[in-house]
């Protein structure tokens, strides 16, 4: 159930910014367990003026190709877990399409169960009222 934004600057062709979404989604699957079928993503392409970011912060070198990732997902999966997705994420983007791993910047947001409603103003992960 991630709500997922991925942030970058305009020029990326169709084809790159497929498989950046493609790559997000596969590494959910498999490393949070997400089902297949539960795909919600918000892709927003800036002007350059307006992707701020800091080219060296914590000794990582980005360029211009960097990504933000930013998900918002239930806050039950361990440590371990966002570790281990956080590695097969920035894996996944190097193999396609091709981004540097310094180029991935990846925000987990947790919430709780009861913060979604995927419609009908009902709160989709509880059970409803007796």
């Amino acid at each position: 159930m991630p709500l997922v934004r991925i942030s970058l600057i305009k020029g990326k062709s169709r084809e790159q910014i497929r498989a950046i979404s493609d790559q997000v989604h596969e590494a959910l699957v498999e490393a949070f367990q997400v089902p297949a079928k539960d795909r919600f993503q918000l892709i927003e392409q800036r002007d350059r003026d307006d992707f701020i970011y800091d080219a060296s912060y914590l000794g990582i070198e980005r360029s211009d190709d960097l990504v933000f990732i930013h998900i918002t997902a239930s806050d039950w999966r361990d440590l371990a877990t966002k570790k281990a997705f956080y590695k097969t994420l920035a894996t996944r983007l190097s193999a396609s399409p091709g981004l540097r791993p310094e180029d991935v910047l990846i925000v987990l947001a947790p919430n709780r169960r009861e913060d979604w409603s995927f419609g009908h103003g009902l709160a989709s992960y509880v059970e409803p009222d007796a």
